[in-house]
């Protein structure tokens, strides 16, 4: 191969080789998912990723060099948000890949899960036909400004936060489905578990807004439908 060939090869893998440096990280990896919930200031990434707020500019600092994220200072303060949509659906064929190839992901999911009341195997299908016909109640337990972004069509906004504090508004009598940002969000895990201590009958829905997106089902932002 001529050496402009060669050349050209080795520049354009080196750009594809951005990404993939920009992405080595599982907190960049969690501030990407964070990111598409919704667009949210550094600190208040920094609180949901369990870091420092200088730790966390430096990961969004890498993120947006390679072009994933982009920033706008409002006020006192920098949001940032996904550069692109395909962001989110290049992390979801990363999970996607992870999960089919890693034995150990499932496996650390499995013993993470195992014994937690409300986090038995159930019917997938027939959950998520309860919860598009509003036979069950809905709570999405993620925090305000996610909720705001995108919601499971019905579903009542109690962050996690605030669960025990609203709990006597909840129906005794109803199944009570919880959701968060994903297969992997433990927002959910946790809320099942405080509803389950506390008398309801509650159950977890693995899919946030991402997957209800992909079924194919509407998704409300604010008080109007997508």
């Amino acid at each position: 191969m001529s050496n402009q060939y060669r050349h050209f090869k080795d520049s354009i893998f080196s750009q594809f080789a951005r990404i993939g440096r920009a992405t080595g990280s599982p907190k960049r990896l969690e501030l990407l998912d964070l990111l598409c919930q919704a667009p949210q200031a550094v600190e208040v990434l920094a609180e949901k990723a369990s870091l420092s707020v200088a730790n966390a500019s430096r990961h969004l600092s890498v993120l947006s060099a390679a072009r994933l994220v982009e920033a706008e200072k409002q006020g006192r303060f920098v949001v940032y948000r996904i550069a692109d949509e395909a962001v989110c659906v290049f992390l979801g064929g990363l999970r996607r890949l992870a999960e089919d190839r890693l034995a150990e992901v499932e496996q650390v999911t499995r013993r993470f899960l195992e014994g937690r009341a409300g986090m038995e195997p159930i019917d997938r299908g027939a959950l998520l036909e309860r919860v598009r016909k509003g036979i069950a109640t809905v709570l999405d337990v993620r925090p305000g400004d996610e909720y705001r972004a995108g919601h499971i069509p019905g579903a009542i906004s109690v962050p996690l936060k605030e669960l025990e504090a609203h709990l006597k508004e909840l129906p005794a009598d109803r199944e009570i489905v919880a959701y968060c940002r994903g297969p992997y969000c433990v927002l959910a895990v946790q809320a099942v578990e405080t509803l389950n201590t506390n008398g309801f009958k509650a159950v977890r829905l693995d899919d946030g807004v991402g997957e209800w997106r992909k079924r194919g089902f509407l998704v409300e932002v604010g008080d109007a439908t997508e």
